[in-house]
Order: C-alpha cells, then sequence, then structure tokens
C-alpha cells in the first residue's frame, strides 16, 4: 500500500525559495574591517543568487552536473553563489584555501572544475595555480583586489558586479532529482590524496532541518549566527542552508579572522549563536583576557572539528558564554553529534554530559567496533572504532569526472558504514564520547593511552596555552607519550611540575616520560592538531625532548 502524500523533491532550491520571501527581511551581514559592515536581506541574497545563475548559463553555458568552483571568504557573495550553483543543477565545489597549493591543484583537476568564483583578496593564492588547472575556462573577480596578475593569462575573468547587472531577476529553475549532486568538498588530504564527499540536495534538506532542530543549534529568526567556520568546511556546517529555512541572520567574518575583529564584531553586532574549532576560541579567550569585550551576547556557540578541552568550556562560562561539544566529520555532512545535556540536570550534573562529543540525533546510526570486528555494547565502557550510516553520510567518494565512486576497504564496511576513525565508547543513553583517532592511540604495552585526555589535562594547567601529545616508539613498551606544551606568555618550563600535575587525574602508568617545548601545535587546514608533523619532527631529531626519570 503506497501513501497518498505529494511526491515533492527535497531541493536546495526550495530552501532558497522559502529564504528569500519568508524570512526576506532576515540579513546577512558581512564584516568589511570599516565603521559600518555590509548589509544585504535574504531577499537581496535570493535576488542576486538568480541573476548569478542567468550569467552563469548565459555568459558561460553551465549545464547541469559541471561543477564551479569557490575560492572564497564567508561572506554575502559566497552565500549567493551556495544557492544559485546548485539550484540551477550545477555542483557548488567549494575550495579549502588553507590547502597545499599541490593539493589544490589536484582537487580542481580531480573534480574537473570549469568556473571558479574568488574574492580578489585571494587571487595571489590561485594565479600562480591557473597555468596548471586545464579545465578552468573562466575566473570570476569579486570584491576588491589586484587582478594586474590575471592579465595573459589562458582564462577569462570577469568581475562578479558586473557579471550580475543587468540579468534577469527570474529562472525556470529546473526540477531536479533530490539525489542529484548539488555540492562537493574534498577531505583535507593528511593521509594520501583528498578525497571528494558529493553531497546530494536530499542530503542538504535533511541536514539542514536537523541544524535547525531543538536538540542541535535551535535557532530562530530572532537569532544571529557568527559564521566562522569556513564555508569552504564542509558547508560551514551547513549553516547558510539552515539560516534559510528559519531566518537566522547570519554575520560573517570575510577574512579578518583574527581574535580583535572578532571581538570587535561580536561586542558590535551582538550575535547570538557562533561556530567554529576550538583554536578560534583559544586565540579570542586569549584576546578578550588581554583586552575584554562584552561576549555576553552569545547565549551558545556551537564548538567541533576537534576536541574541545573542559578547561576551555570552564574559562567561557566565567564570560557567561556556553559552549556546546559537536562531533563530525566532511564525511557526514557534517553533523553528527551534539553534547546537549538531558533535561532537569543542575550545572553540576550536566558537566559529564557537556564535555562528550554528544547524542545522535535521529538521521545518525551509530555502532562500535572492536579491533577483532565484533560490535561492542553501548555500556559507557566498552572502547571501539565508531562506524556510522544515515541520510546525510557519505556511502562513497567520487571518483573523478570518468571514473565511479569508490568505497575503501578501510573507510567503509562491506555492509557500507562509514568507518569514521574515531575511537570512543557510547553511553547506554546515546553520548558518544571520544577517547582518540585509531591513528593517534598510544598503544604501550598491550595497553591504549587516549592521546586527547593527556592533552586536555595538559591544557588546565595555568600555564599551558596548549598541548599535543603523540605515539613514539619505546623499546620496552613499544610505544610512549611524547608531550609537547605551548606554555603561556612569560610562563617558564617545569617538566616536573607538569608530570605532578598529570598525576593528579591520570594514572601514572600512562604519564608521559619525554616532554618537549614547542612554539606552537601545527594545525591542519581546518584548525585541527596535525600530529604527523610532530611525529616526524622527533623522527628526525628536530624537537629538543627531555626524558624524566
Amino acid at each position: 500500500m503506497l501513501s497518498t502524500m505529494q511526491d515533492v523533491p527535497l531541493l536546495v532550491t526550495r530552501i532558497l525559495q522559502h529564504g528569500m520571501t519568508i524570512h526576506g527581511k532576515s540579513q546577512v551581514t558581512t564584516w568589511t574591517g570599516e565603521a559600518e559592515p555590509h548589509r544585504r536581506s535574504f531577499a537581496e541574497i535570493g535576488t542576486r543568487a538568480t541573476r548569478l545563475a542567468n550569467a552563469l548559463r548565459d555568459e558561460f553555458g553551465v549545464q547541469q552536473g559541471d561543477r564551479v568552483a569557490t575560492l572564497m571568504w564567508n561572506n554575502s557573495e559566497h552565500v549567493e553563489a551556495y544557492f544559485a550553483i546548485p539550484s540551477m543543477g550545477a555542483v557548488l565545489h567549494t575550495l579549502n584555501l588553507r590547502l597545499p597549493p599541490e593539493q589544490l591543484v589536484f582537487i580542481v583537476n580531480h573534480a574537473a572544475d570549469r568556473v571558479v568564483l574568488v574574492n580578489g583578496t585571494l587571487l595571489p593564492l590561485l594565479v600562480p595555480l591557473l597555468p596548471h588547472l586545464p579545465t578552468v575556462e573562466h575566473v570570476v573577480v569579486a570584491g576588491i583586489g589586484d587582478r594586474s596578475a590575471l592579465e595573459g593569462l589562458d582564462v577569462r575573468v570577469h568581475d562578479y558586479e558586473e557579471l550580475l547587472e543587468g540579468r534577469s531577476d527570474s529562472y525556470d529553475w529546473p526540477d531536479l532529482d533530490e539525489r542529484q549532486a548539488a555540492a562537493m568538498c574534498y577531505t583535507s588530504g593528511t593521509t594520501g590524496d583528498p578525497k571528494g564527499v558529493v553531497y546530494s540536495h536530499r542530503s542538504i534538506y535533511l541536514h539542514s532541518m536537523q541544524v535547525n532542530m531543538a536538540e542541535s543549534m535551535g535557532l530562530t529568526a530572532a537569532d544571529t549566527s557568527l559564521v566562522v567556520v569556513p564555508q569552504f568546511h564542509v558547508n560551514a556546517w551547513g549553516l547558510p542552508h539552515a539560516t534559510f529555512m528559519t531566518g537566522i541572520n547570519m554575520l560573517m567574518p570575510d577574512r579578518f579572522l583574527q581574535p580583535a575583529p572578532l571581538a570587535e564584531m561580536i561586542e558590535r553586532e551582538k550575535p547570538s549563536h557562533a561556530a567554529a574549532v576550538p583554536t578560534i576560541w583559544q586565540g579570542l579567550l586569549a584576546e578578550v583576557t588581554a583586552n575584554p569585550r562584552d561576549l555576553t551576547s552569545m547565549k551558545q556557540v556551537t564548538i567541533g572539528g576537534a576536541a574541545c578541552p573542559p578547561s576551555l568550556m570552564e574559562a567561557y562560562d566565567k564570560l557567561g558564554v556556553r559552549l556546546c561539544h559537536a562531533w563530525g566529520m566532511t564525511e557526514t555532512s557534517p553533523l553528527g553529534t551534539m553534547a546537549h545535556p538531558p533535561a532537569g540536570l543542575t550545572a553540576e550534573e550536566e558537566w559529564p554530559y557537556r564535555i562528550t562529543q554528544g547524542r545522535f540525533p535521529a538521521g545518525v546510526e551509530a555502532r562500535l567496533v572492536g579491533p577483532d570486528g565484533s560490535f561492542l555494547p553501548w555500556d559507557g565502557e566498552s572502547a571501539g572504532e565508531l562506524e556510522v550510516r544515515g541520510t546525510w553520510i557519505a556511502g562513497a567518494y567520487y571518483g573523478g569526472a570518468s571514473g565511479e565512486p569508490f568505497r575503501p576497504e578501510d573507510k567503509f564496511s562491506a555492509d557500507g558504514w562509514l568507518k569514521t576513525g574515531d575511537v570512543g565508547v557510547i553511553s547506554s543513553d546515546g553520548y558518544l564520547t571520544l577517547t582518540d583517532r585509531a591513528k593517534d592511540v598510544i598503544k604501550s604495552g598491550g595497553e591504549w593511552i587516549s592521546s586527547v585526555e593527556l592533552e586536555n589535562a595538559l591544557m588546565a594547567h595555568p600555564e599551558v596555552a596548549e598541548a599535543a601529545v603523540v605515539a613514539v616508539p619505546d623499546d620496552k613498551w613499544g610505544e610512549r607519550p611524547l608531550a609537547t606544551v605551548v606554555l603561556k606568555e612569560g610562563a617558564t618550563v617545569d617538566y616536573e611540575g607538569l608530570r605532578a600535575f598529570l598525576a593528579q587525574s591520570i594514572a601514572k602508568w600512562q604519564l608521559p616520560e619525554r616532554w618537549t617545548v614547542i612554539a606552537s601545535v601545527p594545525k591542519t587546514s581546518v584548525g585541527k592538531f596535525d600530529k604527523k608533523v610532530i611525529r616526524k619532527q622527533y623522527a628526525d631529531g628536530a624537537l629538543d625532548v627531555t626524558k624524566l626519570d
């Protein structure tokens, strides 16, 4: 028996049309670094997205399935591209501007992008790559920037505003299959070449609904979200699409991502929500500690991309800002969990839930797999690799313009579940606590030591700004932890004191013998600790390591 419901495809186009009509007065505010930021309503964004679609079709001949890349900061023009490109049936391909040049070349060529939209301030990054990008036919430049370096290159160059000028405000949006590709992001390529994840209209629509649920970010038209997480990083965690669904205002920092301008825009524009990785909030905390600002407008901050030290949560609690842990990855669109405690608890009772990665929402199924391949119970104690599946979870990687999607055995199980590479436990009521990445677990004498637990404990020390712990070879135990520490300004190192501090919360056998102070922890393109760099530095003898008895 079939239902009597209408079969209406779940499309990005419908999110666009809803936002520009029902929530037409909501705003995208882009920081300019000047006295007044740039403001554009959802209705204006929608109209300009329509003109952009007309330009891409009429001027460049972009057709359904063509890849159109963006190399842009978080700003209103980037939001316009977010809606114009998928709605016309093409595929939005956001380029991670923090990747090494050789990886960007690989990604653009692998995706076979025909058009690149770029902010003028990022031309110094793009121009040297263009001779190596044979599929790119057009470059569209938005905003200020020196364009002289583009002269003489074998591409057609266009100005974004001139391209939109005089275009029609209407477009006969195609009635697409909701399973059709809408957008694509590539993983950061920390091991091997980056891999392409292709999101469907359906997955984006369903993910956007989940972002807006109360157990997720739960924002409304009364809120303004400071979208610090880059639009090239898993579609800014789904916020541009989710905001058009519910009328949430967006505050976009553009290229002003340093702690001082972020503090200023929070104090002046008073966003009620923000989203970014822990390193952003660590930098902002140092800034407002030295130069106090009013951050109390932010009722909630979504923090993900890496484990958030509990000490950072505590510091922001004192400032009246609540950090909410989330977990996800490029392959999960990215929302996988959010750490809202159960109702009816005191602040003290909430704390054990807040420091988890959170609870799984409807739409994401999870299981834990032990080293022997067995499925482990949700008892809060049995640790295994997390595997997930669901309506916005990748089932394969993009195989290139002429290749079929592929499913590497180390990334997908035989029955199609995504192997996340994260190790952790799940409580009986569905709260996930990650203890490490599978590749970062320290295997010492047949036992596992969590590098994340050691790092969080170290970063709770008042003299420690950052800390990263990696496994290094040991003749007796196989592997032992190496603690690399970034000290706060003016602090002096005392390894014995740091180890004694750890001993208050860490088992004695897990305490590191090897210690070193570094200027900063190496980061990946999305702000995560890049531990492979530290491991290589140790192997090359580039670190000044002290070994305690």
